[in-house]
């Protein structure tokens, strides 16, 4: 591993100041996403919450880094830039395969004898054991493209505009490849309560596949429904802040 890769400053970014002692909560971006993309809901949590960000290679600031379109080399990758930030518990929340991405830190956590997670918020996508055969990844651009339009429809919060879409499409691509090549291996489960949210109309995740979710913890498992599509969250912002809040906070 390369001291660009574990450089703890490059991968993870703090947009608000929390409050001393605050629980900690790290987001992972969907494929294609970044760090960008959570900064509304750090600025929504704080202070109560210290949420920190994570920026994966191959874009915005990072742009002139290699992709990495491995998600267990993204995995290894991310949980090396985050030991800085497992001095104390913590939380994860990921959106699509920032969800699948923050499955597999979590059990390179338990590997490493660290305390689980305390939560883990997985947002918009199927268990890791509920596999489909997607090759989005192999499509050219313009598919590619198509199929993110699909997904975000008019709203450009979500990816950019189409321009800006193309400038990152080498992040894109290894992003969906990453998402799409992955494969569950099954091991131990998680001790780690799961909080699975998504939206009813998902084309990325039924509610079955995203319910399957509770196969791969020890612990409890809810499951949270709202109205809209792969990007719910967007259109239901403060209904998914309070959830985080209640959830980390209580007691």
């Amino acid at each position: 591993m390369t001291n660009t890769e574990i450089d703890h400053g490059l991968w993870v970014r703090r947009p608000a100041k929390a409050s001393p002692g605050a629980p900690r909560l790290i987001c992972l971006p969907h494929a294609g996403g970044s760090a960008s993309f959570y900064v509304p809901m750090a600025r929504g949590l704080a202070p109560g919450i210290d949420v920190g960000l994570v920026q994966y290679p191959g874009r915005q600031d990072r742009l002139r880094e290699p992709c990495i379109n491995d998600l267990r080399e993204l995995a290894d990758a991310t949980f090396a830039a985050l030991r800085p930030e497992l001095d104390r518990p913590v939380a994860f929340f990921g959106h699509s395969m920032g969800a699948t991405l923050a499955f597999e830190i979590a059990l390179r956590m338990k590997e490493a004898g660290l305390p689980a997670p305390l939560r883990l918020f997985v947002s918009a996508r199927r268990a890791p054991s509920a596999h489909r055969d997607e090759r989005i990844h192999q499509r050219d651009d313009d598919g590619m493209i198509a199929e993110i339009r699909g997904l975000s429809g008019t709203d450009t919060r979500a990816l950019g505009d189409e321009e800006i879409m193309r400038m990152a499409m080498p992040s894109i691509r290894a992003d969906y490849t990453a998402a799409e090549t992955y494969r569950y291996r099954p091991g131990p489960l998680l001790g780690s309560p799961f909080s699975v949210l998504i939206g009813k109309n998902d084309p990325k995740a039924t509610l079955d596949e995203a319910g399957l979710w509770r196969d791969h913890t020890s612990e409890e498992t809810e499951l949270t429904v709202f109205d809209g599509g792969h990007f719910y969250l967007m259109q239901h912002q403060q209904e998914v802040l309070r959830l985080i809040r209640d959830r980390l906070t209580a007691g």
